[in-house]
């Protein structure tokens, strides 16, 4: 199984830097790191060809003009220029443990999808990942929120990754599907733009299309870094499009994955290779 990581990011280089040292640091290699960009500037490229001077496996950068915030296309566009089997989607803000890839092929299985959890230190603790580098907060870190996600405990995380059907706490900030489980509901619906609603319209389709849900729990660790909150108050048409998807029963969306299948018919350029030029 090749698992393809696909991080999507926007003009935060420093949380990026912290994300690609912990995929650099795992104790079971993905097959690549994608970083699906949302329009970010100069300072993102400068990141990656940093770690594309010493990063152990394949490197790209699928990169989008800055119209808004498009994360659904963002991460299309990630997912059709993955080569991998299996997809774990990764916030440009969550700092993966270092079994993080060994836990999600760990518990990766067929007819079903992966939600993972999140430590969310406070923004002290941030500060300090940011100032040492090899500091990762543990289940005595001063203003951890979620500190029971900092205990590794594969033989609870066995019990606890049960098939179920369950839209509550889906998010796609640490998610774990098959690829082809993602063209076949053509993925994120690109209609849903902004903040928010477009993971659970995600999850209500793969549910529709027959998939499971399997909850990653003492194990898959990753931290989310401290930031002011973007989450928008009130209703929005992204709402307007999950209730409808819910109503009607939806499998596929219209707007998603499909418009984006010819556009990687060579794969994206491996960073470490113009590194190496």
């Amino acid at each position: 199984m090749r698992i393809s990581v696909i991080v999507i990011t926007y003009n935060w280089p420093q949380a990026l830097d912290a994300v690609l040292r912990g995929l650099a640091r795992q104790r079971e290699l993905p097959f690549e790191v994608i970083v699906t960009d949302d329009g970010s500037d100069e300072q993102t490229k400068q990141v990656l060809a940093r770690h594309a001077q010493h990063f152990p496996v394949r490197l790209t950068h699928v990169w989008q003009p800055d119209d808004g915030a498009r994360m659904s296309r963002a991460r299309n566009r990630g997912i059709v220029a993955a080569r991998g089997d299996y997809i774990v989607l990764l916030d440009g803000d969550m700092v993966p443990g270092e079994h993080f890839i060994a836990d999600h092929h760990a518990f990766a299985r067929r007819g079903c999808f992966v939600q993972g959890s999140r430590m969310l230190p406070d923004e002290r603790a941030t500060k300090r990942m940011f100032a040492h580098k090899r500091f990762r907060p543990h289940f005595f870190t001063r203003g951890l929120q979620r500190r029971r996600h900092a205990l590794r405990l594969p033989w609870l995380a066995r019990v606890w990754a049960f098939p179920r059907v369950n839209r509550r706490g889906i998010k796609s900030c640490n998610m774990g599907f098959w690829r082809e489980d993602l063209i076949a509901i053509n993925g994120f619906n690109e209609a849903m733009t902004g903040w928010g609603r477009e993971d659970a319209e995600l999850a209500v389709r793969a549910f529709n299309y027959g998939l499971m849900r399997c909850d990653l729990r003492f194990a898959g660790m990753a931290t989310h870094l401290w930031h002011r909150s973007r989450k928008y108050e009130g209703r929005s048409i992204n709402d307007d499009i999950l209730d409808a998807t819910v109503a009607h029963g939806l499998q596929r969306c219209e707007q998603g994955i499909d418009a984006h299948l010819g556009e990687f018919t060579q794969p994206p350029i491996d960073l470490r290779t113009d590194a190496a030029a």
